[in-house]
């Protein structure tokens, strides 16, 4: 899948789950209408990760949804993921390409414009740009307050390529995030530590494509 079509995207961590596994998650998001999976899952090993993301790999392939694997190049390639996505602090975006190759998907997140064109300029294929609203993430804490829709309209503004919020975005707030040009949502706790997580993926899908309706006028006033 392009990253131009992440309207909904999962970050996986089963320490929020409650008595679900992540596989269980995982496939509940694929039938509520998830486009993108990130196996995150922080505070695990290497090995816990890799053997996860083989049941991730299985469940995704087969209903043709991306996984992209956080920080980790090797178990991204260990486990033919489509991808990875780096922070600030992990392998630059040029190494992630080198050791993945031309094919793979590679994403990396940012805060600021100065951070977008270089991960632009470096190959990034999509942006995660956060926290947009306030958040307890380790994924997104350098920003816990929030950087705003705002800041995702003048990162998307500045670059060409696709840009996903992230960072205490839910079904009632995402909105505005999509209407200031973000191609999609990626969540954490809004689909991993909803009650029916198939119910909550579909209703974010529902509140990104309805956002997109307004934002490409294509949805009168009421």
């Amino acid at each position: 899948m392009d990253p131009s079509e992440y309207g909904t995207y999962l970050v996986t961590q089963q320490s929020i789950s409650g008595d679900r596994s992540t596989v269980d998650v995982v496939r509940d998001a694929i039938a509520g209408g998830v486009d993108v999976v990130q196996l995150r899952e922080k505070d695990t090993d290497a090995r816990w990760r890799y053997e996860l993301g083989l049941e991730l790999r299985e469940l995704t392939a087969e209903a043709d949804v991306d996984l992209i694997v956080n920080d980790r190049v090797d178990v991204a390639e260990a486990i033919d993921a489509d991808g990875v996505h780096v922070g600030q602090s992990d392998l630059p975006v040029g190494v992630a390409r080198d050791l993945l190759g031309p094919e793979a998907i590679v994403g990396c997140s940012t805060a600021t414009v100065e951070e977008a064109l270089e991960a632009e300029a470096a190959g990034a294929d999509y942006l995660g740009v956060g926290t947009v609203y306030g958040t307890t993430s380790k994924e997104v804490d350098r920003y816990k307050d929030g950087v705003g829709p705002e800041r995702i309209a003048e990162i998307v503004d500045a670059v060409s390529i696709p840009v996903v919020g992230i960072g205490g975005i839910t079904a009632d707030n995402a909105g505005p995030v999509v209407e200031a040009g973000a191609t999609g949502v990626a969540v954490i706790s809004e689909i991993t530590a909803a009650d029916e997580p198939r119910a909550a993926t579909a209703a974010l899908a529902d509140a990104v494509e309805t956002a997109k309706g307004v934002g490409d006028g294509s949805v009168a006033d009421e």
